[in-house]
């Protein structure tokens, strides 16, 4: 049993106690799902061994995209795809933050400002993006991610994008490249980005619950060169899936405390910090997101249904495009094959059994 199930196992009760009338369904949702991960509750599935016949079979998990347990394999999948369809150019990874005094009224109102922050910040890259005296194209492509926490489980919400440095022509025939060390100026879009997430939140009818002092903060929009895009893939992959705090960061979990490691932005020295386990929990909880909520979104020429092939697109930036493929191929993550514990050869799925066979039987 993972540290974080146990945690729930032994606090959620109480905290259910304290705090479940005023809670989301998303968050009990949650909290049963990590408690009966791989216990059963979800069927198992069966595995026979080629070579020597042994039998194991694995309780299933949860499935639950908050389950820390549940998330690496959907981490590296996700990795796959995202390399497959790198360009050869140079990237981008812009984050688009929000004024410390506004997240309060995003974590009450998460739905509606999660997908302002979405279409705030797509509109204002597409915006400046064709501008002539940057990429001068509206043909442009880019991924968003949303992440909500700091290191230390704290409420951050922000979106960070991996940008391709250009762009295609109008006529769809050239790709117009940016410079390699730069795509767009984050002043003029952060400024864009405030105008149009004060507009969003005047069409959803929450601009007056909005303390009117952030109109007047400057907000910050970052944007850094990382090359070829993998660097920027392999750094974000971890998010996509993975929950705000990994087992493996926890040191401790007794008397009522939780003890967990992080480290502090720009230096590799750990640190712990304790906290009582409602407030861990409290803070857990606070990143679930709103249900059915899709927190990757893909934009212009690498959306799902852009009218521009991906191939083409590396085809106008590079002819060789087999060179792309010998840099990406070697980095993708390789399936994970159950391996028997008896004789260590791999086994192969022969069957599943259901929550009810396994409970009577």
């Amino acid at each position: 049993m993972s540290a974080i199930q146990n945690i729930f196992r032994l606090y959620a009760h109480e905290y259910l106690k304290l705090y479940g009338s005023d809670m989301p369904q998303t968050h009990y949702r949650a909290i049963s799902a990590i408690q009966q991960c791989r216990h059963g509750s979800f069927g198992a599935n069966v595995f026979r061994c080629a070579s020597c016949g042994n039998i194991h079979i694995t309780p299933c998990s949860c499935g639950n995209r908050h389950c820390p347990t549940c998330q690496n394999d959907k981490a590296e999948q996700w990795l796959l795809n995202q390399m497959n369809n790198l360009l050869p150019c140079s990237y981008f990874l812009i984050t688009f933050t929000l004024p410390e005094e506004l997240r309060p009224f995003i974590r009450s109102n998460q739905q509606a400002a999660y997908s302002a922050m979405f279409s705030a910040a797509s509109s204002s890259l597409k915006t400046l993006a064709e501008d002539k005296r940057f990429i001068g194209t509206e043909k442009t492509g880019f991924t968003g991610v949303l992440h909500t926490w700091g290191r230390q489980l704290q409420y951050h919400p922000h979106i960070h994008f991996i940008v391709p440095g250009g762009g295609l022509s109008e006529d769809g025939n050239k790709w117009l490249p940016s410079k390699p060390d730069f795509f767009i100026r984050v002043e003029p879009l952060s400024i864009i980005y405030r105008a149009r997430f004060r507009d969003a939140m005047k069409q959803a009818g929450l601009y007056h619950s909005i303390d009117p002092t952030v109109w007047s903060k400057d907000w910050v929009v970052h944007s850094k060169a990382v090359g070829d895009g993998r660097a920027s893939l392999k750094y974000l992959a971890p998010y996509v899936f993975r929950v705000a705090i990994s087992n493996a960061r926890i040191v401790g979990y007794d008397n009522h405390q939780v003890t967990f490691r992080y480290r502090k932005t720009g230096s590799n020295r750990l640190r712990s910090m304790t906290l009582d386990a409602m407030e861990f929990i409290r803070r857990f909880l606070q990143h679930v997101l709103p249900h059915g909520f899709m927190k990757i979104r893909h934009y212009g020429l690498l959306s799902s249904n852009s009218s521009e092939p991906i191939e083409k697109v590396r085809e106008l930036i590079s002819v060789v495009c087999e060179a792309v493929k010998m840099i990406v191929e070697p980095l993708l993550p390789k399936p994970k094959p159950v391996i028997c514990n008896i004789c260590g050869h791999s086994m192969r799925h022969t069957g599943f059994i259901s929550a009810r066979m396994l409970n009577t039987g």
